[in-house]
């Protein structure tokens, strides 16, 4: 399974502190633990300050690559943000979060990816806002696909997100984004599917365990990546059990592998 680590975010008070600061300990700190824990690619967003984005982006990007060998996720809302991102990276793969359905959006991203042969995290939401049935997420995935496969970009660089919603709001939502991951794998053979996980346990108590028993569930459902704090208790141990209980693990070794390491 592809992990995204979340945690270089500056929605969080602490690293957006540090990254106003010129911290580089704190985001070094972050990029090194992610790594540890088995990370696949380090998510990098500084969009607390729309204003000094492009210049934060630049600092904070250089930081996290000083100290992982790790691809990066270039996060952010603003296409010019992410140009700046895919030459900073250079030869370095790389993820751009995100497109969506909204045409301008992917008249914008998709030459970006195009260009540079980045990955996408496409979420399922469109001009027509956030869908609320498995059908109009599955309706949006296809259009993105038609959308890049025009442009060059095949679905084995398209990351689909259905767009995870507060169980504690919209309990629906749960169970209609795991039909929603089923029904893309099965409609786009050769895609991705990946999520904002955290979202799922919002306003909730003990928010862990519902992150971790919903990505279990996901996984079940086909989900191949998923954005998420590799550092969080017990997540990269549910990550490789339902690897293997998914039959992803050949032998179940990247399972014993790990529990091995941690008896050391």
């Amino acid at each position: 399974m592809l992990v995204i680590a979340e945690r270089i975010n500056a929605t969080r008070s602490r690293i957006g502190k540090a990254i106003a600061e010129r911290n580089a300990r704190v985001l070094a700190r972050e990029a090194r633990k992610q790594t540890e824990a088995g990370a696949s690619y380090i998510d990098v967003n500084a969009g607390s300050d729309p204003a000094r984005e492009l210049e934060n982006f630049e600092w904070a990007v250089g930081v996290v690559m000083d100290n992982t060998d790790l691809p990066i996720s270039l996060d952010s809302p603003d296409p010019e943000v992410l140009r700046l991102g895919l030459g900073l990276v250079g030869e370095r793969p790389a993820i751009l979060n995100s497109v969506t359905g909204e045409h301008q959006k992917m008249e914008q991203v998709l030459p970006l990816a195009a260009e540079s042969g980045a990955s996408l995290v496409a979420l399922t939401m469109d001009d027509r806002g956030l869908p609320e049935t498995v059908e109009r997420r599955v309706e949006v995935a296809q259009a993105i696909a038609e959308a890049a496969g025009k442009s060059g970009i095949g679905l084995d660089r398209l990351y689909f997100d259905p767009c995870i919603q507060p169980l504690s709001t919209s309990p629906a939502q749960a169970p209609a984004a795991l039909r929603a991951v089923r029904e893309i794998m099965c409609s786009l053979p050769g895609a991705h599917t990946t999520c904002g996980l955290s979202n799922i346990s919002f306003g909730l108590p003990n928010r862990g365990l519902i992150n971790r028993t919903y990505l279990a569930c996901l996984i079940a459902a086909g989900l191949d990546s998923a954005i998420i704090d590799p550092t969080a208790e017990g997540m990269m141990d549910t990550v490789r059990a339902a690897d293997a209980l998914a039959g992803r693990d050949e032998w179940c070794m990247q399972y014993i592998q790990a529990m091995r390491q941690q008896m050391q």
